[in-house]
């Protein structure tokens, strides 16, 4: 397999990824076993992109997706087509920006939530750094339910400078601490954001954290002094979507 190409797995992940980028997948191995309405809807819309389908035992296919959970189907897909940089998302916006910034997120099953978050509060892209920080696999992939295919995913090789273009562009960079002054009960959210989040165990890094217009908490009234990071994504990107939508 070439450097460029991975498996995705799991009937969610791969008709969602042959809807939104068909030209991606190389091909795609389906369980023999499976002649279910479901595995015939997959081939019929493989077919009708002309994507070459390999049959073959569910012994390979847990070998390719590294695990038993494929439900019946693996793609083959080329990363190399999935290229974006920030500028491709911001220029085609025809509302205020809302972004999703992780800063050093280390866990696939974390990431794959974090997307899922991301698409049900209309994020328009999730930036991460290359380094340090886990990328899309196919942990990934089936985790989102899908997500990884309908949210641009923007790995940056300097997310302090990207953070700045963005300022630059008149998107409000909002931190998250434990520490910070602002509350986010009490916080307007009124521009084009981007929400920034650090790692599971280390939070925002500092140069990350400079770069930031403003740090906000979310208030704990229990026992436990942090929240699950994609729960935390789902609260502030709720509060996001309740104060900009209108009612």
């Amino acid at each position: 397999m070439a450097s460029n190409s991975r498996f995705i797995f799991g009937f969610h992940a791969v008709t969602s990824r042959l809807r939104q980028n068909p030209d991606s997948i190389q091909e795609i191995f389906i369980d023999a076993a499976r002649a279910d309405q479901r595995a015939r809807g997959l081939v019929n819309l493989a077919d009708s992109h002309k994507i070459r389908l390999i049959s073959c035992e569910s012994s390979k296919l847990n070998s390719m997706a590294g695990n038993d959970r494929h439900q019946g189907v693996v793609a083959n897909v080329d990363f190399s087509r999935n290229h974006i940089v920030v500028d491709d998302v911001l220029d085609t916006l025809t509302e205020p920006a809302r972004l999703l910034v992780l800063d050093g997120i280390q866990d696939p099953h974390n990431l794959g939530a974090c997307l899922r978050v991301a698409d049900a509060f209309g994020v328009h892209a999730v930036i991460a750094p290359k380094d340090r920080a886990v990328g899309l696999t196919s942990t990934v992939y089936k985790v989102s339910s899908g997500a990884a295919d309908t949210v641009p995913f923007i790995s940056v090789t300097n997310l302090a400078r990207t953070l700045r273009q963005l300022k630059d562009r008149g998107i409000w960079i909002i931190g998250t601490a434990e520490d910070a002054d602002n509350d986010l009960t009490c916080f307007q959210i009124n521009t084009p954001v981007a929400w920034v989040f650090g790692s599971e165990e280390k939070g925002i890094r500092r140069l990350t954290r400079e770069v930031c217009d403003q740090l906000v908490r979310i208030p704990m009234a229990g026992s436990i002094e942090s929240l699950n990071i994609s729960v935390a994504v789902g609260i502030c990107f709720f509060e996001t979507h309740r104060q900009q939508s209108k009612c």
